[in-house]
């Protein structure tokens, strides 16, 4: 009987540090409207890697899940567009970084609307939604403070016709590998 107690309070210990592990290294996210279509769909469910910025920086392209600028009570989802240090301009449906033009095969339309050419302050990211048209993001004169970033959006759960990782694009890469050149 006291081997039973022992393994019966073993296994309540184990599931205990792997709930809170879990709760620690990953969040369940829900996408709340349309501002990432056609990459993601409003109602769609989504894993967040809580640690992948502890073991590295955001990168260009990412999509990351923050703590709103305007009210930390609500979490969004955007696409990492240009890095601390950067410089970012919209214009003639274009964004550019660092003068670089972005090749944005993943966004629904091009953006109608002009940012002026800006620099993005240390530990701060600029971040648009892929639906450049119908989202709250940067375009709107704000950027996201480092200690915001909850995490980066990485496997899609549900609908099951979308289970899989959040792609990352090539596009981006290409530029990031430009501008360090």
């Amino acid at each position: 009987m006291k081997s039973f107690f022992r393994e019966l309070l073993l296994t309540l210990v184990m599931a205990f540090v792997l709930f809170f592990l879990l709760q620690a290294t990953v969040q369940n996210f829900y996408v709340d409207g349309a501002s990432m279509e056609p990459s993601l769909q409003d109602r769609q469910r989504l894993l967040v890697s809580k640690v992948a910025y502890y073991l590295h920086e955001p990168e260009r392209g990412d999509v990351l899940i923050f703590k709103s600028p305007q009210n930390e009570q609500k979490d969004y989802i955007k696409r990492l567009i240009a890095l601390p240090g950067d410089t970012v301009e919209v214009k003639k449906g274009t964004v550019y970084v660092n003068d670089s033009p972005l090749e944005e095969t993943y966004i629904k339309s091009p953006p109608r609307y002009t940012v002026e050419k800006q620099k993005i302050p240390e530990n701060s990211y600029f971040v648009l939604g892929d639906n450049r048209n119908n989202s709250d993001d940067s375009h709107n004169g704000w950027v996201v403070p480092r200690q915001n970033i909850v995490g980066k959006a990485w496997l899609s759960i549900w609908p099951p016709g979308k289970w899989g990782l959040v792609p990352d694009y090539p596009a981006m890469e290409n530029l990031a590998g430009a501008i360090s050149n």
